[in-house]
């Protein structure tokens, strides 16, 4: 299997690096989301700790009863706050659900800004007094390096640097806990069922915290799935839909999947935590004119982020 570009950078560079520094980040991290739609980051700013809370928390969660969990499961959200249980997501086009469970944590605005309202509450988990606390520092952080990701990738398609700030500042992004569950009889489940079928994030960037285990794969423009594994407490980040929409197919959008383990591990859980990073609903996903040339020319319709989003949660049955 030949190697892909799926290169290893370090956010720090970026942040505190000279300018010549910013602009060689800016153009590996561009090219890398033109090739493959992935890389892996370092120096992102949740720290060894912070992580290890993060999935004992995580784990604790999922480790309650069921009918604690169904409990904060509120399917008028469209999960997009609180319990989805198993059974609920599905990759678009796919016929059986995935192996999974997830919770959901979205925006805290604090600042005053209108769009508050238009925002659910999110579900405290009185079972577990520290995972709020965990979860929305781990929020923030994260939130912060994909801002910081997204003035690079701004820098890379000659935009303001910061362009991106107020289209994300309070924007409607996620936190997403999920639990692959073991597979206690594997010959009951349909031959067709993965923990995650092969699919397209929806929106900007997602930003994933590693995983307890392998299974996260990439397909190649070959054909091919590859997969892709970070380093220690590295971060992997991928390009959405949105932003592949934004940037006229500049920027990839690769499809992904999570495998199932081999028959000898499937009685064990996965668990791992991707950070979907959206704008406001009310942004533009209409292609930048920087993008659309007699070569490309505009390849999607005008939408804004929360019709997009819409469109796409009734597609992998989470909105009916």
């Amino acid at each position: 299997m030949k190697t892909i570009n799926i290169p290893r950078v370090d956010l720090n560079t970026y942040i505190n690096g000279s300018a010549d520094d910013k602009k060689s980040f800016s153009n590996e991290v561009g090219q890398a989301f033109n090739d493959t739609g992935f890389i892996t980051v370092s120096n992102h700013g949740l720290s060894k700790e912070l992580i290890a809370k993060l999935y004992e928390q995580v784990q604790k969660l999922f480790s309650l009863p069921d009918e604690i969990k169904l409990s904060y499961e509120k399917p008028e959200l469209a999960g997009q706050r609180g319990y989805t249980s198993k059974g609920r997501e599905k990759a678009r086009d796919a016929k059986t659900p995935d192996l999974k469970e997830f919770w959901q944590i979205g925006q805290t605005v604090t600042d005053g800004d209108p769009v508050k309202e238009l925002y659910p509450e999110n579900l405290t988990v009185k079972e577990l007094p520290e995972f709020n606390p965990v979860t929305r520092e781990v929020y923030q952080k994260l939130e912060q390096a994909g801002e910081h990701l997204l003035r690079a990738i701004a820098v890379y398609l000659e935009l303001p640097e910061n362009y991106f700030d107020d289209k994300v500042h309070n924007g409607n992004s996620i936190l997403r806990g999920i639990h692959y569950f073991p597979i206690e009889n594997p010959d009951a489940v349909p031959d067709d069922a993965v923990r995650a079928g092969a699919h397209e994030d929806i929106n900007l960037i997602t930003l994933l915290i590693g995983a307890s285990a392998d299974g996260l794969e990439v397909l190649t423009r070959e054909g091919e799935w590859f997969p892709v594994k970070a380093h220690g407490e590295d971060i992997v980040v991928n390009v959405g839909d949105m932003l592949q929409r934004l940037t006229n197919n500049k920027l990839r959008s690769t499809t992904h999947r999570v495998v199932n383990p081999p028959r000898e591990l499937m009685k064990t859980s996965r668990y791992s935590v991707p950070f979907f990073l959206h704008p406001k609903s009310t942004v533009s996903l209409a292609c930048l004119d920087t993008c659309i040339d007699e070569a490309h020319p505009k390849a999607y319709p005008d939408a804004t982020a929360g019709e997009y989003l819409d469109e796409r949660l009734r597609e992998i049955g989470l909105k009916m």
